[in-house]
C-alpha cells in the first residue's frame, strides 16, 4: 500500500472517531480503512489505534504519530500545489495600467515579445497619467511612476524613470554643442505642455550632489510625448526626456545626449499588484518579465 494515502486514512480515522465515519467520508469500505490503519501497525510495530466495537481511540504512541502525519501530509499537499503553479501554463485575459509615454514607447515593445512567449494569454493594455484604482477599476498589474503611498498593493521595484537631455545632430551642427547649463538659455529648448499647469519655464539638474536651475525658452510647447520626439528628431532643438524612451535613438545616433555631467531628475518606477498568497501564472509571469526588462540597474 501506499504510505501517504494510508497516513491520510489514519488522519481521517482519527479525526472522525471511528473506521465507518472515516470510510463513509473518504468513500471507501470499512474494511478497506482497516486494512490501511493494519499496514501502518505492521510498519511501526506498534498499535495506534484501541479499538472497541463503537469507537476508535488514540494510543500514545498513536497520537504522537497522528501529529506527525498531519505535518507530513501538510507539507505534501503544499510541494504538490507549488509544483502544480509551476508547470501551469500562463493563460487567459491579462489587465494592464501604464503612464502614456513610458507604455507606448517602453512597455509596449515587452509586450510584443511576452505575447510571443506565452501565446495562450492576451493583454489588454489600458494607458493614462491618471491615477487609478488597481482593485476597484479591475487592473492585475500597474505601472505608477513616482513615490509610493502607503497601500495594501505588493510592488517591485524597478529602475528610476530618469530624463536625459539630448539633441539631433542636424540641430546641434546648426546651433551648437551647450557645454554648461546656462548655455541652454540661447537654444531651442522643446517644452511639454501639461493640461494642468504651465509648461515648465526653468530645467533643474544636478551635479557634485548640487542642485543648478537654467530658465529656458520653449518656442515650440506640445501636450504630446511622442511629438516632442518628432520635433527633437527633425532638428527642432533639445529634448528632455526619459532615457527608456530615448535610449534606441541615442544608440542609433539619431539623437546625442548633451550635458553628460549634468544629471536630471529621475522618478521611483514600481509595478504594483493586489497582494495576494499565490499569483496567477499569468500575473507571475508578466511581473517577471517587467522585472527582467526594466528592473533596477
Amino acid at each position: 500500500m501506499d504510505r501517504l494515502t494510508s497516513m491520510a486514512v489514519f488522519v481521517k480515522v482519527a479525526d472522525r472517531g471511528s473506521f465507518a465515519a472515516a470510510a463513509e467520508a473518504l468513500n471507501i469500505s470499512a474494511q478497506m480503512v482497516g486494512k490501511h490503519v493494519v499496514f501502518l501497525e505492521d510498519r511501526l510495530g506498534a498499535r495506534l489505534l484501541n479499538r472497541t466495537t463503537r469507537r476508535q481511540s488514540l494510543t500514545e504512541i498513536g497520537v504522537v504519530f497522528y501529529q506527525r502525519c498531519k505535518i507530513v501530509l501538510s507539507e505534501a499537499q503544499a510541494a504538490e500545489s507549488v509544483a502544480l503553479e509551476l508547470s501551469a501554463a500562463p493563460r487567459g485575459q491579462l489587465r494592464v495600467n501604464a503612464p502614456v509615454t513610458f507604455g507606448a514607447y517602453a512597455l509596449t515593445p515587452m509586450i510584443n515579445r511576452y505575447l510571443l512567449a506565452f501565446p495562450a494569454v492576451k493583454v489588454d493594455l489600458t494607458l493614462t497619467d491618471r491615477f487609478v484604482d488597481v482593485v476597484d477599476e479591475g487592473f492585475e498589474a500597474v505601472i505608477r511612476l513616482g513615490a509610493l503611498k502607503d497601500s495594501s498593493l505588493a510592488a517591485r521595484e524597478l529602475a528610476p524613470y530618469r530624463m536625459i537631455a539630448c539633441a539631433s545632430p542636424g540641430y546641434l551642427a546648426r546651433c551648437g554643442f551647450p557645454r554648461q547649463l546656462s548655455d541652454l538659455e540661447r537654444h531651442e529648448c522643446l517644452g511639454y505642455s501639461f493640461w494642468s499647469r504651465p509648461p515648465l519655464s526653468e530645467w533643474r539638474f544636478t551635479r557634485g550632489g548640487e542642485e543648478q536651475r537654467v530658465r529656458v525658452l520653449s518656442r515650440l510647447q506640445i501636450n504630446d510625448s511622442s511629438a516632442l520626439l518628432t520635433s527633437a528628431l527633425h532638428d527642432g532643438g533639445i529634448l528632455l526626456g526619459p532615457e527608456v524612451i530615448l535610449r534606441p535613438y541615442l544608440a542609433s545616433g539619431q539623437l546625442v545626449r548633451v550635458l553628460p555631467d549634468y544629471e536630471a531628475p529621475s522618478r521611483p518606477l514600481h509595478i504594483l499588484f493586489a497582494a495576494q498568497r499565490q499569483l496567477t501564472p499569468k500575473l507571475r509571469s508578466f511581473i517577471d518579465c517587467v522585472v527582467a526588462e526594466f528592473g533596477a540597474r
